[in-house]
């Protein structure tokens, strides 16, 4: 069962350049780390870690990024692969250099309703 939050995450992306593969209107993992990479990064940004919407945009560019290094037909393509690539960088970013882990709980001021 989706949250409000994770409902309005999923819909944002939908018939976008970061739509997730869906398979008769549901979600598609082939993998459970692809699962487990996704709601992490729901719910870093559900609990204040970073926005949503810089998180889409990040994919939008991560996915542009390959796109433009690659053929579009390269069967090289994992959608989940260029998820954990930009969920590691923002994580990175919101760790800070210093430790590389995410901090322990979410930001002064972090949006901790769901």
């Amino acid at each position: 069962m989706q949250t409000k939050f994770e409902h309005f995450a999923v819909a944002s992306m939908m018939g976008q350049k970061d739509t997730p593969p869906r398979a008769n209107g549901s979600l598609c993992f082939a993998f459970p780390w692809e699962r487990q990479a996704f709601g992490i990064a729901l719910a870093l940004a559900r609990d204040g870690y970073f926005e949503w919407e810089e998180f889409r945009q990040a994919m939008i560019a991560e996915i542009a990024g390959w796109e433009a290094t690659h053929a579009l037909d390269d069967p090289g393509w994992q959608y989940y692969e260029r998820w954990l690539a930009v969920l590691e960088r923002l994580v990175g970013k919101v760790a800070g250099p210093e430790t590389g882990e995410a901090p322990a709980g979410p930001p002064v001021g972090g949006d901790t309703a769901g």
